[in-house]
């Protein structure tokens, strides 16, 4: 009974491997492959059958001792993360993964190493093509006199007295080359205040935008700095971001989720002014004037180490916050007027405003997207109406916050009540959690909890 058990257990074990989609290539302590799934057959260009039960230098003999990750983890137990790797396998292909590589210990004492990898090639591929197409981009915009832009300051909308100082900081902070970094929730328009800043600056050169999030260090670094032939197999000389941006702005979008090594090597650029490619020597200088764009509060990002502290204070020379939609309702009027413009000549309409109640109802929402979610809102909307006018009706999915009536219980009214207090302490406090919890007299995470409840509430 008990063999029985310890059968179906491993029998179970063995489906939980096979069915993650992950190179698992593990071996013993001396060495010898215990198990290899068909992924990393797959990676490897093999069939499992070549590698199970062999010594891993025996069935990888380009490996070494001295070069290979698993080697290193027998030798010392200490574990490897997220190591790019880019090789040509048995089949004359050539793969890109991300590897783990960890110890297996029991008891104190070592009883082998397991190694787990992703295949980024695809990824890496895109990047590659994504590179070539910005190159010629940027070839083609700089002799047409076009810089890559789509947006100036006069295409902002507001009326709204603080962000009319962020707009008035940021015409002044266009006329210098110091590096600016823009805080402002999803959905706020920081790339449309970026690209008004670049145009507003004078610089001849192109506006190129990269967002850092989810890339792995190796193809953010490539596409950053540039590749030199030869730096791993398959590179060739290609020019990055910083070459391609020269004389002009480069926007680095999610700083914040940039990995630190990449942080650190951006950090020696804006001092500098200096690059070198991947696997290069020589380095190049570079004109480009960095702008920087963070999704989350700094100070929040600082706490939590997502971003480097000297970067963060090398980056932050001019810092402009824009203030999400619900701290500027009055500007709500506007935007849709624009939005219905706009979708009246892409849908061929002639739609000529929004009645009261329908505006009621936008002005009162929460607006977690920000200007984004409100202009897929009124498009949305445009898509189905039929009347000159755009009605409630035209918004079947957005209900008002609060339907105040005679028959409310008073555990609604009191709700609601608490709503209104903490949605005034969020605005006075500019959507700092902590400030407003002390306006309102109640513990930081009493607030949270509130607040994710409300909007919860409202989806």
């Amino acid at each position: 009974m008990f063999k029985q058990n310890i059968s179906i257990t491993n029998g179970m074990f063995r489906a939980i491997l096979e069915s993650i989609d992950e190179g698992i290539h593990a071996v013993d302590h001396k060495g010898i492959t215990i198990y290899y799934n068909e992924i990393a057959a797959k990676h490897d260009g093999l069939n499992v059958e070549d590698v199970l039960g062999k010594h891993y230098l025996e069935a990888f003999p380009s490996l070494s001792k001295e070069t290979s990750t698993l080697s290193y983890v027998l030798s010392t137990k200490r574990p490897i993360y997220n190591k790019d790797q880019t090789y040509r396998n048995m089949k004359g292909s050539f793969v890109s993964t991300i590897n783990t590589t960890l110890p297996i210990i029991v008891d104190d004492t070592l009883v082998g190493a397991v190694e787990i990898a992703r295949d980024i090639s695809r990824i890496k591929k895109l990047s590659d093509k994504v590179m070539e197409l910005q190159a010629k981009l940027t070839t083609n915009t700089a002799k047409d006199f076009d810089n890559g832009t789509s947006y100036t300051f006069r295409d902002i909308i507001t009326s709204d007295e603080t962000f009319l100082k962020v707009k008035k900081w940021a015409r002044k902070a266009a006329q210098h080359f110091s590096p600016v970094l823009v805080y402002g929730e999803t959905g706020t328009g920081k790339e449309l205040l970026i690209q008004a800043i670049h145009n507003a600056s004078g610089r001849k050169g192109a506006f190129i935008a990269q967002n850092c999030a989810a890339l792995p260090s190796s193809i953010l670094e490539s596409i950053l700095f540039g590749t030199s032939k030869g730096s791993f197999t398959g590179a060739e000389e290609r020019p990055g971001l910083f070459e391609l941006a020269d004389n002009g702005s480069l926007f680095l979008d999610e700083i914040n989720s940039m990995p630190t090594e990449i942080q650190a090597k951006l950090l020696r650029v804006l001092e500098d002014g200096v690059i070198r490619r991947v696997g290069a020597v020589k380095t190049r200088r570079v004109d480009v004037r960095i702008i920087a764009a963070i999704n989350e509060e700094p100070e929040m990002a600082l706490k939590e180490k997502r971003i480097r502290e000297d970067l963060f204070y090398r980056l932050n020379v001019v810092y402009l916050r824009i203030p999400p939609l619900r701290e500027r309702r009055g500007d709500i009027p506007a935007l849709i007027d624009h939005f219905i413009e706009k979708y009246n000549k892409k849908f061929n309409k002639n739609i000529t405003s929004i009645e009261k109640e329908a505006l009621e109802i936008l002005c009162d929402r929460r607006w977690q997207g920000n200007v984004r979610e409100l202009e897929h809102v009124i498009q949305s909307a445009m898509n189905f109406a039929e009347n000159e006018h755009l009605s409630a009706e035209d918004f079947p999915y957005i209900k008002p916050r609060f339907t105040a009536s005679s028959s409310e219980s008073l555990r609604d009214v009191l709700q609601h009540t608490e709503w209104r207090l903490i949605e005034k302490a969020m605005e006075s406090a500019g959507g700092n959690v902590q400030k407003a919890a002390k306006q309102l007299q109640i513990p930081r995470q009493t607030l949270q909890y509130k607040l994710s409840k409300y909007v919860s509430a409202q989806k």
